[in-house]
């Protein structure tokens, strides 16, 4: 099961990775968002939910293939349509594929840079 510090620790491990100030985590590389907490919708008002990972997935087919093939973790919101990210249950996943998710969606964001 991994969390909002995994997430954190695994992006600032990443080379040329900056933390947005933000009410959960927000990383950016290259001026370009790649994972960041899920804005949810509350009663009508705006909550940051850290379990959830917002998660740069590079196109649609791949957003649809994390959608159809393990709608346990992944999900979208239609406030995210057309945008090629899905959002990640946090509890839903270990640490190994998180580091795994993390990686591909910066890779995808700053393809110059070596992982550390």
């Amino acid at each position: 099961m991994a969390d909002a510090d995994d997430v954190r620790r695994i992006a600032l491990g990443l080379a040329g990775v900056e933390e947005i100030d933000s009410a959960g985590f927000d990383f950016r590389v290259g001026g370009k968002g790649f994972v960041w907490s899920y804005p949810d919708r509350e009663g009508g008002r705006r909550v940051i939910r850290t379990d959830v990972a917002v998660l740069y997935v590079g196109d649609e087919a791949e957003k649809q293939a994390l959608l159809l093939g393990e709608p346990g973790i992944f999900f979208t919101a239609p406030g995210y349509d057309g945008w090629a990210v899905v959002m990640c249950r946090l509890e839903k996943v270990g640490v190994r594929r998180l580091r795994e998710l993390v990686t591909d969606a910066w890779r995808m964001r700053a393809p110059e840079l070596d992982a550390r």
